[in-house]
């Protein structure tokens, strides 16, 4: 059941055209499992549906050639520097599409069909049970302070009565050092009272910036 479907160094066009329509169905359910639940762009998915497909006729073409493997896998390496930086998602996405590209190049389609079906049905999975996320009461804090300001401490009183917890995650300089940036990862007790946080540490900070989002770290590789 899983072996390849090529035998010997000849391509035949019948699993020629197998190998691609099982690259292309499988490259739209990596797409379609990349999109779920998930912030995307138009290219990044249309590039994704085809990236197996892409994947699978370069390994097709190599087929045994050690010289051409060689110059593949330097292309490859190329694409790392020509690329935008990802979200950890995505590029888990991308992997999951090459090697299934990879899979259908060798002829192994069963298995590439197998494969994309464990992964889906465990990324489904984690995601429908919460796996790694954060509480739905979790937010980055960013204040902005004059560089007068002594921060360590400066906000405890406020976290203590509108957050269950407040870290202090990253601090720098901003407006050629005459201001600091604090970045905290807060849990608020209460997701109704922010505006009354909010006014709170406008209060304190001078009314300078103060932006208050959800937490982007966990996204980033």
């Amino acid at each position: 059941m899983l072996n390849s479907i090529i035998t010997g160094t000849e391509i035949t066009a019948s699993a020629f055209f197998i190998c691609t329509a099982v690259s292309l169905v499988l490259g739209l359910g990596a797409a379609a499992l990349s999109m779920y639940k998930s912030k995307y762009s138009q290219s990044f998915v249309l590039t994704l549906a085809m990236l197996p497909a892409m994947v699978q006729v370069i390994i097709m073409l190599v087929n045994g050639n050690i010289g051409a493997g060689v110059a593949v896998a330097g292309a490859f390496g190329l694409i790392r520097f020509r690329s935008a930086p990802g979200s950890a998602k995505e590029i888990g996405m991308v992997f999951l599409a090459t090697a299934i590209g990879l899979a259908t190049g060798m002829g192994y389609v069963a298995l590439a069909a197998a494969f994309f079906a464990v992964i889906a049905a465990f990324v489904l999975l984690l995601t429908a049970v919460g796996f790694g996320a954060g509480a739905a009461d979790e937010r980055e804090l960013k204040i902005t302070i004059p560089e007068s300001l002594d921060y360590d401490g400066l906000f405890d009183d406020l976290f203590r009565t509108y957050t269950r917890s407040a870290e202090l995650t990253r601090v720098k300089t901003t407006n050629m050092g005459t201001l600091y940036e604090l970045v905290y990862r807060i849990t608020l007790r209460d997701a109704s009272a922010t505006k009354a946080f909010l006014d709170a540490l406008r209060t304190r900070n001078g009314n300078l910036t103060i932006t208050c989002g959800k937490p982007t770290a966990r996204e980033a590789l």
